[in-house]
Formats: C-alpha cells, sequence, structure tokens
C-alpha cells in the first residue's frame, strides 16, 4: 500500500532512498568565555548570517522569484527578534556560551511555534534554519548543503528551506519528509525547483530502508516502497510533456491556461512550461520584508519585465493583497482578534495604504503602455462590495490622469476583480457590469464559505474546494457572469487539480490560471475534456449533498 502525505510539487520521481539527517545544535556545550567574548562572538555570527540570508534571497530572486526570495528576507528579522536577542543576552550574562545561548533561545521559540497550528506551526523550520545557521557560523562552518547521491530520493523528518533550495534539482529524484505541509517554506521552494515532493507522510515513512527503490508521487499525494516496474511506469506515464500552443476540449471549446507567478523570474518559468499568459501576478511579492515600499520606478520594471516574457499575452496584475496571513515589514498592519475578518486587502488600499495604492496604480498603467500588443489587467482583492470596486475603478482612471500630466506614457488597463467573498458571489451580478473580467480566488473563498481557517490544522473536508456549498458558489458567479457578458476565471488552486478541470469547463470557466509546474498537466486535462459531458458533469457535482459525493463522482468519471 502506498504512503499518503500532501502532494506540493506536482510531479513523479523514482530513485533510491537516501536518508538525511536533522541539522542539530552542535556546539550548544561549548565551554563559555567571559561575556563580553561571547557576546561579540554572537555579533559576529549574526552579521555572518545577515548577509548569507542577504545572499540567499538575492539568489533566489534570480532563480526562483520574489515570494522564494521573501521567505529568505523574512529570516532576517527573526535575527534583530527582541523575544530572541533579549533571551541570548540573558544567557550569556548567566554564563552561557554564544552557542549555548542561540540553542536556548530558538528552542524555546520553536517548541512554541510547533504548539501552533496551521502554517504559524511550518515557520518553526524558518527557525531552525537560522538556529543552524548561527552555530554553524559560531563553529566556522557554512550555510547547510545535504549531499545526496545523484538521482536519489531525499528522506528526511524535515527539510528546512536552506537545506531545499541547496538540492540540485537534476540530480534529485523527489523529496518526502515525516512531518510538514503544504505550505511550509520548504515545500514551497521545492515546487518552484520542480522536484517531486511529498510531505506530512508520517512515522510510515521511517519504515523506508536506504536504498530501497521509491516512488515519490506529487500529483497523488503517495510514497511507494519498492513498486513493480508496471506501477513505475503508470505513475511516471501520470506525467505530461509541455504544450506550448494554446489548448482546446476534444469538442472544440478553446481554454487559456494562464499560470500565478511572483515577478519575471517564475514568469520565464511559468513560459517555458508552456503557459499561455499570467492570470495572477502577486505584486505583494515586491513589498515583502521590505524597508520601505517600492517605488513606482521599480514595480513599474518589474510589472515590464513580466508582459516581455509573455510578449502579446494577457498579464494580470493584482494589486497589493497584504493583511491576514500575509504581513509586510513596510507596511504593518494591527492584527486584530480575526486578522482574516479585518483589514485586508482592498480595504488596506482605501486608508491606511492608500498613497502605496496610488503609487503602484501609476506603474500598473505605466507598465500597460510598454506592453507590446498584450492585455495588462488590474485586479483588486477582497472586495466585498459595489462602492470599494467603483471607488477603485476611478483611482485606475485618476492614475492615467496623473501619468500623463506628467508627460509619460499611460494606458487603462482591463479592470477585474477577485470573487473570494460570499458578499462578492451574490453581487457578482453587477460586480461583473462593471469589469471586464471576474477571478475567483477558490483558497480564500472557501476558507470564508465554509467558516474554516485554512490556515488551521484539524479541519479535514472543510477546507476542501469540491464541497458542493463552494461549488454552488462558483457556478453562481459564472451564471453572473454569462448574464452581464463578462468572463470568468479562476486562479485558486482548485484550476490546478486536473481532476477538477472537466468540472471548471463545463461550469462555463474557460480561464483557468495555475502554478506554473501544474501547467502542463492541466493543459493535457484541457485536452481530453468532452465539454458536453463536463457540463453534464458540473451539473452532477454542483447538485450533489456532500463533499464525498462529489468525488465519487470524479472518481467515476
Amino acid at each position: 500500500m502506498p504512503l499518503e502525505g500532501i502532494g506540493t510539487t506536482p510531479r513523479v520521481g523514482v530513485g533510491p532512498a537516501h536518508w538525511v539527517t536533522a541539522t542539530t545544535a552542535a556546539g550548544a556545550t561549548t565551554s563559555a568565555g567571559a561575556p563580553d567574548e561571547e557576546r561579540g562572538r554572537l555579533a559576529t555570527a549574526t552579521d555572518t548570517v545577515a548577509a548569507a540570508l542577504e545572499a540567499a534571497a538575492a539568489d533566489a530572486a534570480s532563480t526562483l522569484g520574489e515570494e522564494e526570495a521573501a521567505i529568505f528576507e523574512a529570516q532576517q528579522l527573526f535575527l534583530t527578534d527582541p523575544t530572541v536577542t533579549e533571551a541570548m543576552d540573558e544567557a550569556i550574562a548567566d554564563g552561557a556560551s554564544a552557542e549555548a545561548a542561540v540553542a536556548t533561545a530558538f528552542d524555546a521559540l520553536i517548541e512554541q511555534f510547533e504548539a501552533m497550528d496551521g502554517r504559524m506551526a511550518e515557520r518553526a523550520d524558518d527557525l531552525r534554519d537560522v538556529r543552524s545557521r548561527l552555530l554553524g557560523a559560531l563553529g566556522g562552518a557554512t550555510a547547510p548543503r545535504l549531499s545526496v547521491p545523484d538521482g536519489g530520493v531525499v528522506l528526511a523528518e524535515r527539510l528546512t528551506p536552506a537545506e531545499t533550495i541547496g538540492l540540485e534539482p537534476e540530480g534529485v529524484a523527489g523529496i518526502a519528509t515525516v512531518t510538514g505541509g503544504g505550505t511550509a517554506h520548504a515545500a514551497i521552494i521545492a515546487q518552484a525547483l520542480e522536484i517531486p515532493a511529498v510531505v506530512g507522510v508520517g512515522e510510515e515513512l521511517t519504515t523506508v530502508v536506504e536504498g530501497q527503490t521509491v516512488v515519490v508521487d506529487g500529483v497523488a499525494g503517495e510514497v511507494v516502497i519498492d513498486p513493480p516496474r508496471a506501477e513505475v511506469d503508470r505513475r511516471v506515464g501520470t506525467q505530461h510533456p509541455v504544450i506550448d500552443a494554446p489548448v482546446q476540449t476534444t469538442d472544440g471549446v478553446a481554454v487559456q491556461v494562464a499560470a500565478n507567478v511572483t515577478g519575471p523570474a517564475d514568469a520565464q518559468t511559468a513560459a517555458d512550461a508552456g503557459a499561455d499568459g499570467v492570470g495572477l501576478l502577486r505584486s505583494e511579492a515586491l513589498f515583502l520584508e521590505r524597508e520601505q515600499p517600492p517605488d513606482a520606478a521599480t514595480q513599474t520594471a518589474s510589472y515590464a519585465a513580466v508582459t516581455d516574457v509573455f510578449d502579446g499575452a494577457e498579464v494580470i496584475i493584482r494589486t497589493l493583497d497584504v493583511g491576514g496571513d500575509k504581513p509586510v515589514t513596510s507596511l504593518p498592519v494591527e492584527a486584530g482578534p480575526n486578522p482574516m475578518l479585518g483589514q485586508r486587502g482592498i480595504r488596506l488600499s482605501r486608508q491606511p495604504h492608500r498613497a502605496e495604492f496610488t503609487t503602484q496604480l501609476e506603474a500598473i498603467v505605466t507598465a500597460a503602455a510598454t506592453a507590446d500588443a498584450g492585455r495588462v489587467g488590474c485586479m483588486f482583492p477582497m472586495v466585498s462590495t459595489v462602492e470599494e470596486l467603483a471607488w477603485a475603478t476611478e483611482q485606475v482612471d485618476a492614475a492615467v490622469a496623473a501619468v500623463r500630466e506628467r508627460g509619460d506614457a499611460a494606458r487603462r488597463p482591463a479592470i477585474g476583480t477577485m470573487i473570494e467573498t460570499p458578499a462578492a458571489v451574490f453581487i457578482a451580478e453587477e460586480l461583473a457590469a462593471r469589469c471586464d473580467f471576474l477571478s475567483l480566488g477558490t483558497n480564500d473563498l472557501t476558507q470564508y464559505v465554509m467558516a474554516a481557517d485554512r490556515e488551521a490544522g484539524g479541519l479535514g473536508g472543510l477546507v476542501d474546494a469540491r464541497h458542493p456549498a463552494v461549488l454552488r458558489a462558483i457556478a453562481m458567479v459564472v451564471a453572473a457572469g454569462e448574464a452581464a457578458g463578462t468572463p470568468v476565471h479562476i486562479c485558486g488552486q482548485l484550476a490546478g487539480d486536473p481532476e477538477m478541470v472537466p468540472v471548471l469547463v463545463g461550469l462555463g470557466i474557460t480561464d483557468l490560471s495555475v502554478a506554473p509546474v501544474s501547467v502542463p498537466a492541466v493543459k493535457a486535462a484541457v485536452q481530453a475534456v468532452d465539454a458536453a459531458a463536463a457540463r453534464t458533469l458540473a451539473e452532477a457535482v454542483v447538485a450533489a449533498t456532500d463533499r464525498e459525493a462529489v468525488i465519487d463522482l470524479l472518481e467515476a468519471t
């Protein structure tokens, strides 16, 4: 029987198992010198690690993308976090060595994070990463780099972001870990590197013996030990070649498969994977962990670089979407008792981030003017009222006027809004009448429809977008779009599930935007769809009474 986990990179790899051991707090028992001497050693090590993390962020930005770079930028904050620095100083004052002080401070914080749910628990691996770097710097070691036999499958209790980014994609067949979640930073990096990965397999993974043949099936979220040849061939056959051309269903319905990207680096990755354009450019990646928000010139250059990659194709830029689970250092937000229900997205763009919003819109309309033949879209996050959309649209027009008044070229982008809240679903027809397109963000939509925090653990199927309640909400939005003559896109995680492609096409959605690594599989799924049969399936799925019935219908097709 295969071992079940969470597939984070939808690819399949096979190779001999190679166990790697977790980086430990080696050196924590080093004899201590005088407190001032230990503080000096710790300060030197901190400077070394800060420089290494800055270099790692720059390297990730150039090779992977802004989102991956932000992982290492965020880690730098731990070096100056008073919770950490004060605990280390106190330990040294009590006679501890710098190594022991690091271990004491970080171990306590790691324990606190692991006691939390969802993504907060997964951030414990970032603390381990910084702890390991500090201990290594104190001992004169460099950043951790795993040694993996060529073609091996990496097995571990867990991997840190630094260990993962140090892997050579061409030489690693796959990754499987005992712990971890789909939003852990190591998982995000593995996906960016396009290494097949399954995390959170559990203690059963420890039964795998060094050298055993292992299949890591990131599509199914399974690990198979010593599989027969036929099983290997079957699973490897689920991978798909790049399809550069636009695709259509077997009965001729054209479907655009675009990509969700964070900047020029992963835009190129998406283009190489055959993406037809960009359905979601997460502009907040430019803002993450900067001391000051990026100016208009910096933003324009980044947006224009993406449009250059997709010359002639559509690129949709989502305006700054922060708050909730997306903190930005340069734009602090009062979290409130329930951040996911507080100041988020367009609400922040009105106040207190109105100046930053104006700057961003001027950058977008400037970039739109330089896009050769391609349509640039401007999309607003977390819209819940018609008034919010009307205000945001007025700001776009004002930005066009302001840029032209300065003597620079500007073009009004296509206007769209995310559909992420039940309120937006219920007023979708009014929103559609004022937009050039709507885009379903199914990750947030699911948690709001189901009243289930997608970052919390233990909620099972309540955070699954395949629930009939969520699918009915999607159907309502599609119907509203059709009534207004406005296309409906989907850029949430649901769009990247090949099994759901027939349902989405059957509902009438012909613009999908997915992670770059998922583009080939989704395009292949589109080519296998019969649109007429898909409409019948969609009707049955929407009429289902529970999530299990939906899954049964999908498995029967």
